[in-house]
């Protein structure tokens, strides 16, 4: 079971992300896409790419950094997510990527870092 803590963390991370790419010039075009493969927490537009972004937000460092958190299975689904959302959308040929941003909450500031690229589509998927 989740609590409320971690909820309202995850939300707050989710808010500041979201906050830190619009200043970086992204233009949001989805958030908490979910389909019957997983869910993407941000889907945005970064000039002339797609960007499928994984937000992982933290309290403390205790574990290591938030980043971290994004394991090679987590990878793996959220490649299928947007392989998935890509050809629904009959954007195959757009360019894409995958960035994580990572939220470590010091004193209830974000401190905000973004992974571009962070990682590759992962597994054997036929685009």
């Amino acid at each position: 079971m989740v609590s409320k803590e971690r909820i309202y963390l995850g939300k707050s991370g989710e808010e500041a992300a979201l906050d830190f790419l619009r200043g970086r010039g992204y233009s949001i075009l989805n958030t908490n896409y979910k389909n019957k493969l997983g869910e993407i927490d941000i889907i945005a537009q970064d000039k002339d790419t797609l960007v499928f972004i994984e937000v992982k937000t933290r309290s403390t460092d205790r574990w290591g950094l938030p980043a971290e958190a994004v394991s090679i299975s987590k990878q793996r689904q959220i490649s299928k997510v947007a392989v998935s959302f890509l050809k629904e959308n009959n954007l195959l040929d757009k360019k894409a990527r995958f960035d994580v941003v990572s939220i470590l909450y010091a004193d209830n500031i974000p401190e905000v870092n973004l992974v571009k690229d962070a990682f590759e589509l992962g597994g054997n998927y036929a685009l």
